[in-house]
């Protein structure tokens, strides 16, 4: 079985980030590398576990946001694949067994994902169809929000060698963004079990510090469009979907008077809506 770094980004979190660390150490395939990098907490995050987990890499660097953090941990991995981990989630006890061997039977896939669990506020919650995960060629399913979660994945390091890693400048999306590049280039296995849980309402959670998530959605949309390396069909898609991201944002922008990024995002309208074809 090939071996697997796993890497956990936090930040002021240390009580759920004892949870999410129970929950890797409690794998049925255990992992070959556990790093978690400290974003600059204030809470003695490491202090506070370090003596109880040697066997735990550490990282502490100032708070230059989770997709920093993450980059600094898969860039400290010593193993070839690549498991992420939210601080605030939770992988069910089979969760690395059942992607490595479902990874080693299908060695043309180079990254894999799987359903998961949602609870909000301490109550499970149903996911909404279009949230709804799916495998293969899902560069087209990806465009309308996020349908990976970073939790659930396992990947190669060489997708992040050829795709790049998570976009710094981005403060929310960032895993959008990545899974954009990487779906554009690569099939995605998918594993129709639910393998992690997702625990969210609390009020660090970027979609409740940041207005608008779509804008970071569009910058994304925007980005990998002029890179021009997309097929025909998944440019129009992608095409498609930011000018109707755009046009929603400017209606609500106009509704509630917030002004940023309109002139930039209506330059991007204009050059792009004679593009648009029938969806």
């Amino acid at each position: 079985m090939a071996s697997v770094s796993v890497v956990i980004p936090t930040y002021n979190r240390v009580k759920l980030l004892e949870r999410a660390l129970a929950s890797v150490l409690g794998q049925t395939l255990p992992a070959d590398e556990i790093i978690i990098v400290d974003d600059g907490s204030t809470d003695n995050t490491v202090s506070t576990l370090k003596t109880l987990h040697p066997e735990v890499k550490f990282i502490q660097q100032d708070n230059l946001g989770v997709s920093a953090a993450r980059n600094t941990g898969i860039a400290a991995a010593r193993h070839d694949w690549i498991a992420l981990l939210d601080s605030d989630d939770v992988w069910h006890k089979h969760k690395l067994e059942r992607q490595m061997a479902a990874l080693n039977n299908a060695p043309e896939y180079l990254i894999c994902h799987s359903n998961e669990i949602w609870v909000r506020n301490g109550v499970r919650v149903n996911q909404m169809h279009k949230h709804k995960k799916a495998g293969g060629q899902i560069f087209q399913h990806c465009l309308p929000l996020c349908v990976i979660s970073p939790s659930a994945v396992v990947m190669h390091r060489s997708l992040l060698e050829e795709t790049g890693l998570f976009d710094e400048s981005l403060a929310a999306c960032e895993d959008y963004d990545l899974w954009l590049r990487i779906c554009s280039r690569y099939p995605v296995l998918y594993i129709d079990e639910a393998l992690i849980t997702k625990h969210g309402g609390h009020d660090d959670q970027l979609s409740t510090k940041h207005w608008g998530m779509d804008r970071f959605r569009i910058h994304a949309l925007n980005k990998i469009i002029s890179e021009n390396k997309l097929n025909d069909s998944d440019r129009d898609a992608a095409i498609n979907m930011m000018v109707k991201k755009i046009s929603i944002y400017l209606a609500g922008a106009d509704k509630h008077g917030n002004t940023e990024h309109v002139e930039d995002f209506k330059r991007i309208l204009t050059k792009y809506a004679s593009n648009t074809v029938a969806a």
